[in-house]
């Protein structure tokens, strides 16, 4: 059992913060919110493979978070040396999409619903925050979520110059919602995006729903690594007191 007062106490004394309260919550979106990262997957590897490029599952979820022109540049310069010409950089993207989307709609993370119902019901304010460009299931939040994350204060990868690690989404996410870091709390699947909340300065909590170990998002600087969201959502009460 984690020792959750423990934690936010070191947290609050790790940042020197007055305290720690959570008045918002932050969600990526993909591998959080809906189980499309199995999607994700295919999609890149096929992609990448396709044009000759060695990408694995594994690397796409290491990669999870970033802009999609990041993750082609960083296959591309891993194995060529060198970056990947702008013209085919996007072809490589749309195709990625096209066969994203051949997969159909990826299904509700279970225990998502009840956990965002769960902060709607307590007045919790809450935004998206995610890299991705995929616009059908950006739009789907609107459907499997109605009236609980604001269309204005969502933040995609259209709205950033830089995917994770950098904070710049994050911190982004904190203006939209007009709240303090130390009021607001992350919740993430990746490595990389732990790590944009981190260097946000923000409480993040990791949900390993994926292929990796816990070690993997402990290592990037999860607070709390929990299994899935019905687990969290069992430890809400210690998490927002």
């Amino acid at each position: 059992m984690q020792n959750i007062a423990a934690i936010k106490k070191r947290f609050v004394e790790t940042h020197k913060y007055p305290s720690l309260r959570i008045n918002a919550v932050l969600f990526d979106m993909d591998g959080v919110l809906f189980d499309s990262m199995p999607f994700h997957a295919k999609a890149w590897v096929d992609a990448l493979n396709a044009i000759g490029l060695n990408f694995t599952e594994r690397d796409v979820y290491l990669n999870e978070g970033s802009r999609g022109s990041e993750t082609v540049q960083t296959a591309y310069t891993r194995q060529f040396g060198h970056t990947c010409p702008e013209e085919e950089e996007v072809q490589i993207y749309k195709e990625k999409s096209r066969i994203f989307e051949s997969l159909g709609e990826p299904p509700v993370m279970p225990g998502a619903k009840e956990m965002v119902s769960a902060l709607m019901h307590r007045g919790v304010k809450r935004t998206v925050v995610t890299g991705s460009g995929e616009k059908s299931t950006i739009k789907k939040l609107q459907t499997t979520f109605p009236n609980a994350f604001a269309p204005k204060d969502i933040v995609t990868a259209y709205d950033t110059k830089k995917g994770k690690p950098n904070p710049e989404c994050y911190l982004k996410g904190l203006e939209k919602l007009n709240m303090p870091a130390h009021y607001s709390m992350v919740v993430e699947n990746a490595p990389l995006g732990v790590m944009a909340a981190k260097n946000a300065g923000i409480f993040t909590v990791a949900v390993n729903t994926g292929i990796l170990t816990d070690d993997d998002l402990r290592q990037a600087g999860a607070d709390i690594v929990f299994k899935d969201l019905i687990e969290l959502k069992n430890a809400f009460d210690e998490l927002i007191d």
